[in-house]
């Protein structure tokens, strides 16, 4: 089985949205895959997403109710065989924890499996309109059914 980690900032937008989504599809197509997410931050531990991902993520048919946020640790490296990076900060937090090669290779930006090597970043919608949660969204979908081969 094949565990992926999904992380932002705070683990209340993007990463679980993408948890989210991959839980959906990992559903639908009886994938052999486990997913979770977590944040780089301590900001909102144990909270649960964001309303507003909340709602744009229903609107497509994937719940992220019972979802609630965590911090990445140092052991996420020895649980998860990828990890996915919303965007640059959250790489450098990342491999900031990592103790050897092997680590370091986990970590991926989410968009390069859309646009390999582009190095993109899922922008954070925290401060936009409904419009940024829409786009990320589809960028996250986009990016998750080509992690599930989908």
């Amino acid at each position: 089985m094949e565990k992926i980690l999904m992380v932002c900032l705070g683990n209340i937008c993007r990463s679980p949205l993408a948890e989210g989504i991959m839980l959906k599809l990992i559903d639908e197509h009886q994938l052999d895959m486990m997913v979770d997410s977590a944040g780089t931050s301590n900001y909102h531990i144990d909270e649960a997403p964001d309303k507003r991902t909340i709602r744009n993520a229903a609107q497509h048919g994937v719940d992220l109710k019972p979802l609630r946020a965590r911090q990445f640790k140092v052991s996420d490296f020895d649980v998860f065989d990828r990890i996915f990076v919303m965007d640059h900060s959250n790489r450098r937090n990342v491999l900031a924890l990592a103790t050897n090669e092997l680590q370091k290779q986990k970590v991926h930006l989410l968009l390069n499996e859309l646009y390999p090597g582009e190095d993109l970043e899922v922008p954070d919608p925290y401060f936009g309109g409904d419009q940024g949660f829409e786009d990320v969204f589809n960028m996250v979908y986009a990016a998750c059914r080509k992690i599930a081969g989908k």
